[in-house]
């Protein structure tokens, strides 16, 4: 059966994680281009006041308390959304907790807890939405990320959540196309980004964190999500330093590896003492906040626009590339340059969206 994904005025949204960072953004987005919403985070002040701002500007929300870590409050989200309006239209997955700390000090709790959240959340979302679009069509969207493709140190069950993540909803596409069921599952896979995540992770450190660069804003990843409830899509990748290194993990493991042993564990850790060590990851944090305190930030990733654009992906793909091999010959060639003189990866990625790509024109979603 024919995937057909209604225009966002017309769609019910569910979104869970909404009460900051990603979610919030995307769902004052959606909420903008007219879609009715179904919030749920853990914290129930934050959502409230989430969707009286949201109703009293003209939209339709509903806010639901919910732990995506407990199958039954993921069937209440379901509920709410079906007494309502009737159903839902696509479903996202975007509730995450994080863990900074090496893999041989971090709690078996606060692993496990992490899973929950992270992946078992996903999971029962997923099968919920499954079982409720299967029949009439809709959108999937599960929020994994760039460490989908690769793992860093620092936050190692992180990756391993999002790694499983990405297996998950490979096999949950596969099934559904397998069946004809007509409902589009994506995967986006956001690079570092500038919303509150640091500050919400358990600190297994003795330093305030922080993430590696380049770090993109959250409205970019918010405007690929609207794209994706509104256009099939395998997955998208949100940040085209994210791109990068999933591409050298690919192609040179090795190297991949050697960069995030020299830079990864510098780059999540500023040089200023921990205050708050707990974070989120047993109860709720601050919420209605989108942006983190990051200041050297990209606000738009000209390789996803590119890559929501498919008319010119080509071109710009091709062009990334050559500039991104030119650039990295040319540090290969100067004489008597010491390894840590060469371009690093976040430095090619910059140039090529900075300078190489030319941003796409701005369509509606």
């Amino acid at each position: 059966m024919a995937i057909k994904l209604k225009p966002l005025h017309d769609q019910v949204i569910v979104m869970t994680g909404a009460s900051s960072g990603i979610g919030l953004a995307t769902a004052f987005a959606a909420a903008a281009k007219g879609a009715r919403l179904v919030l749920a985070a853990r914290n129930e002040k934050a959502l409230q006041d989430i969707a009286q701002e949201i109703n009293e500007n003209g939209g339709q929300a509903i806010p639901v308390r919910a732990d995506v870590g407990r199958q039954q409050d993921v069937q209440r989200i379901a509920d709410v959304a079906l007494s309502h309006f009737g159903g839902f239209d696509t479903w996202v997955n975007d509730a995450g907790v994080s863990v900074y700390g090496r893999l041989l000090e971090v709690s078996d709790d606060d692993n496990r807890r992490l899973f929950d959240t992270n992946f078992w959340g996903l999971v029962y979302g997923s099968q919920m939405a499954a079982m409720h679009l299967r029949n009439r069509g809709g959108a999937i969207i599960n929020i994994g990320s760039v460490l989908s493709d690769v793992a860093i140190p620092m936050q190692g069950m992180y990756s391993a959540s999002k790694h499983a993540v990405k297996g998950f909803t490979d096999a949950l596409r596969i099934e559904l196309e397998e069946e004809k069921a007509p409902v589009s599952v994506t995967l986006i896979k956001p690079s570092s980004i500038n919303t509150p995540y640091p500050e919400h992770a358990k600190n297994y450190t003795a330093h305030k964190l922080t993430l590696p660069p380049p770090v993109y804003e959250p409205e970019e990843v918010a405007q690929a999500i609207l794209y994706a409830a509104t256009h099939e899509k395998r997955d998208i990748t949100v940040g085209g330093g994210g791109k990068f290194m999933s591409i050298t993990n690919r192609l040179a493991p090795g190297l991949m590896d050697l960069s995030s042993e020299e830079l990864m564990t510098d780059q999540q850790l500023r040089d200023e003492p921990a205050r708050q060590r707990e974070g989120t990851l047993y109860q709720p944090g601050e919420g209605g906040r989108i942006h983190g305190h990051i200041k050297d930030t990209m606000s738009t990733s000209l390789y996803t626009r590119a890559v929501t654009h498919p008319v010119i992906t080509g071109a710009v793909v091709a062009a990334a590339g050559a500039a991104a091999i030119a650039l990295m010959g040319k540090g290969r060639k100067k004489q008597n340059k010491q390894p840590s003189d060469s371009p690093t990866a976040v430095e090619v990625v910059e140039i090529v969206e900075e300078v190489y790509i030319v941003p796409p024109p701005q369509q509606p979603l």
